[in-house]
């Protein structure tokens, strides 16, 4: 967990130019097509792709290496029919009176509601828990730090390595997410930070028609 007094040689491998430029377009062109989805085939995911996805999230940098983040994989069908429930109970209160005029209208080119079928027909969620603080083995508190610029470096590496891995994903924040940490019986210690819905998209599923920003508007250089 903590930092060790000791020190290891870094193992890493340059690239030369060529093959350096060949490698990050090749990634940019693999990360392009990946598109949200909403629409899932309930086709098992084997286990080990989910587990090997979530060991590359946890090698994402964090606060003194704290790693301040816990997955939880829910594949059962009935914690996935409650997870549903509860979602679309905080989506209704969302579309009906907590979301402004134009959080609506910026919704509404995504086609969504406060439906979310996809939580029972996707064969596994992720929920993401950011922990505000460890554990030590003594039962002893030790505070976290950037915990939610950490936990999200991670849940990136996540989406990234499930989409390499063939997966589709769909990030879902239903708000408040208090349920999760209910219903999956989380330690106070840790807050719902993330909910991804993880499978293969449904045959013949369409996405919304949206494209990306360019990188003169996204990057500056100097």
């Amino acid at each position: 967990m903590a930092a060790s007094d000791s020190f290891i040689p870094l193992d890493f491998a340059p690239l030369p130019e060529a093959a350096m430029q060949q490698a990050a377009a090749t990634f940019y062109q693999t990360m392009a097509k990946r598109r949200s989805v909403r629409d899932f085939s309930d086709k098992p995911i084997p286990d080990t792709v989910l587990e090997q996805a979530i060991l590359a999230a946890g090698t994402a940098p964090s606060g003194a290496n704290m790693q301040p983040w816990h997955f939880v994989v829910v594949q059962d069908p009935n914690l996935k029919q409650q997870i549903r429930l509860a979602a679309e109970k905080e989506e209704r209160e969302l579309y009906a009176h907590r979301a402004s005029d134009e959080w609506l209208q910026a919704l509404a080119p995504l086609g969504t509601d406060a439906n979310k079928p996809f939580l029972e027909t996707a064969p596994a969620l992720i929920a993401v828990f950011l922990k505000k603080v460890t554990l030590a083995e003594d039962g002893s508190k030790q505070k976290n730090y950037y915990t939610s610029e950490s936990v999200g470096i991670a849940t990136g590496m996540l989406i990234t390595a499930l989409h390499q891995a063939g997966l589709a994903t769909l990030t879902h924040t239903p708000s408040p997410m208090k349920f999760l940490s209910d219903i999956l019986q989380r330690p106070s210690y840790e807050r719902p930070f993330l909910l991804l819905v993880v499978g293969y998209p449904a045959d013949g599923v369409q996405v919304p028609n949206i494209e990306k920003l360019p990188l003169g508007s996204i990057a500056t250089f100097l």
